[in-house]
């Protein structure tokens, strides 16, 4: 007899339509994960966390940072990124999928309303579900759209506040929100802007600050910085201003029920942001590489038209995806298809992200063999 055989059937039916999801193994070069500018196995981290260890940083936290969790290094790792970040405070969470729960289920109010990009992250809108706030979507980057929604909204009656979600750079398809638009999209509605910059930070803005620190700073912004991707590290750092903040802090689950994050790893963060301000180095060799792929993509396969250091290549099928990815890492090349429901249905993809692991040479013989297997879905 079959333990479990409605989940088994579950499980069998995902793998027949090629979505059945598993724990896979690094194989080859990294052209799969977010460690952008290569810092994550960095010997410049390895020794930011001996230094941290050396004079008495703990591995461990203990508690929550309303209990006994609290420690030196976190209040000082936010005030090192509130100043980085251009924004009056900020707060250390465990991750990006922690920080977007707390803050669309604890700032968004009842009679309030989330307008969001339909592309945002599942994080949000795991975290929209747990709030109180009427939520829309609109267009992917169309801030007509967006403003109509607002304007419909007002007309069928609703008086809170407008909360406007985008990311400043998408994580599947790899292109860039019109921020500047959009900032003067919320100013003339009196809206909050949220701007997650999970992919931007470390390589976008000045000093890796992110694309947002451009925008006017006031009160109704928001940012939000993961630390385990650009940062090489883990965690996440939401910004803005410090009654927003405060008000995480007192009504946010995500925040007040979880352990806190290690205070060795904040102060590994710590060590990431006076990297980005002191080391441009670090940032110019991640954008003379990303610039080489481009280039490389549409010299040898045709692609072109990427912003930034994801570059999409869709394939269509979920099936023909997962086996040209296969047979790119049977080539020594970790690139990893990306399936329905993470991206829409028919636009299953290769998401070719730019790391520190690669040089220019493998970014030139990743294409020509991606010319090469990939030839009959480009």
């Amino acid at each position: 007899m079959i333990s479990h055989p409605r989940h088994r059937a579950g499980l069998d039916a995902l793998a027949a339509r090629d979505r059945l999801r598993a724990r896979a193994p690094a194989v080859g070069l990294d052209f799969a994960s977010n460690d952008y500018l290569g810092l994550a196995g960095s010997d410049l981290l390895k020794q930011a966390a001996l230094d941290a260890l050396n004079r008495g940083v703990p591995v461990g936290s203990s508690g929550s940072r309303l209990l006994r969790g609290n420690h030196p290094e976190h209040e000082a790792l936010e005030q090192e990124a509130a100043a980085f970040f251009g924004a009056e405070a900020a707060l250390f969470i465990g991750g990006g999928f922690q920080a977007n729960h707390a803050l669309f289920s604890a700032l968004p109010m009842q009679g309030d309303l989330v307008l969001y990009d339909a592309l945002i992250h599942a994080s949000a809108h795991d975290g929209m579900r747990l709030g109180r706030a009427e939520t829309r979507a609109f267009a992917h980057n169309d801030v007509a759209a967006a403003e109509a929604e607002i304007l419909s909204w007002r007309a069928e009656g609703g008086t809170g506040r407008v909360w406007l979600a985008v990311e400043s750079l998408y994580s599947m398809e790899g292109d860039l929100a019109p921020l500047d638009q959009f900032s003067e999209l919320a100013r003339r509605h009196d809206a909050v802007l949220v701007v997650d910059e999970a992919h931007a930070t470390g390589l976008f803005g000045p000093m890796g600050a992110g694309r947002a620190l451009a925008l006017l700073h006031d009160p109704n912004l928001l940012t939000l910085h993961t630390c385990g991707k650009g940062l090489g590290a883990a965690g996440a750092l939401i910004c803005g201003d410090a009654v927003l903040i405060e008000t995480l802090v007192n009504k946010a689950r995500p925040f007040i029920f979880a352990t806190a994050p290690s205070p060795l790893n904040a102060a590994i963060v710590r060590a990431s942001l006076a990297a980005l301000r002191h080391r441009p180095d670090i940032r110019e060799r991640a954008w003379t590489r990303i610039a080489h792929a481009h280039a490389e993509a549409k010299r040898l396969c045709g692609l072109n038209g990427f912003e930034s250091q994801i570059l999409p290549v869709r394939i269509g099928a979920d099936g023909a995806a997962v086996a040209v990815a296969r047979t790119l890492q049977s080539r020594g090349y970790d690139v990893r298809a990306v399936r329905p429901p993470t991206v829409p249905k028919g636009t299953a993809r290769l998401r070719i992200s730019l790391t520190g692991a690669a040089d220019q040479a493998a970014v030139t013989g990743l294409f020509e063999t991606l010319s090469d297997v990939g030839s009959a879905y480009l």
